[in-house]
C-alpha cells in the first residue's frame, strides 16, 4: 500500500507537471492524479480513494505556516523546529476527524499513541537535523567566501 501511495503522489505529480500539458485540448488539461486515484479507488475500495485527504492536510498546512511569515519571526530555528512539530500534530488530528466523516474506523487514542505523536517526534528530530545541516553549510559558505 505504501508502495502505491508513492507511486500515486511521485507519478502523478510528476506526470501532471510533464506530460499532462502535452495533452492539452484547447487549453483544457486532464487531473491525472485524480483519474488515477478514482481508478484505484474503484479496483481497491474505499480506503484507496481516501489517499486525497492526505493531500489535502498537506497542502492545508503549507498554506497554514505559508501565512505565518512575517507574523513570527519564522527564521529562528527555535520558532521552525516546534513549529514543526505543532504542524504534524494539528495535521494529523485534522486528517483524522476528515476520515472520520468517511467513516475511518480507528480510534483517536490508537492513533495519535501510534501514528501522529510518533510522526511529529520523528519530525521534529529530522526538522532540527536539517536546521543544523543548514546552519553548517551558510558556516562553511561564508569562511570560504572571507
Amino acid at each position: 500500500m505504501r508502495a502505491l501511495f508513492l507511486l500515486m503522489i511521485f507519478g502523478g505529480s510528476l506526470a501532471q507537471w510533464s506530460v499532462v500539458p502535452a495533452l492539452s485540448l484547447g487549453g483544457v488539461t486532464p487531473d491525472l492524479p485524480l483519474v488515477v486515484t478514482v481508478f484505484l479507488a474503484l479496483r481497491r475500495g474505499p480506503e484507496t480513494g481516501l489517499i486525497g485527504i492526505q493531500a489535502l492536510t498537506k497542502a492545508l498546512a503549507g498554506f497554514g505556516m505559508g501565512l505565518l511569515v512575517g507574523r513570527l519571526w519564522v527564521s529562528s530555528p527555535l520558532v521552525q523546529v516546534p513549529g514543526l512539530v505543532l504542524l504534524t500534530l494539528a495535521e494529523g488530528l485534522v486528517r483524522y476527524f476528515l476520515l472520520q466523516l468517511f467513516h475511518f474506523p480507528a480510534s483517536l487514542g490508537a492513533l495519535m499513541v501510534h501514528v501522529i505523536l510518533p510522526q511529529a517526534l520523528y519530525n521534529g528530530f529530522l526538522g532540527s537535523a536539517c536546521v543544523l545541516c543548514m546552519t553548517v553549510a551558510v558556516a562553511m559558505r561564508s569562511r570560504m567566501w572571507t
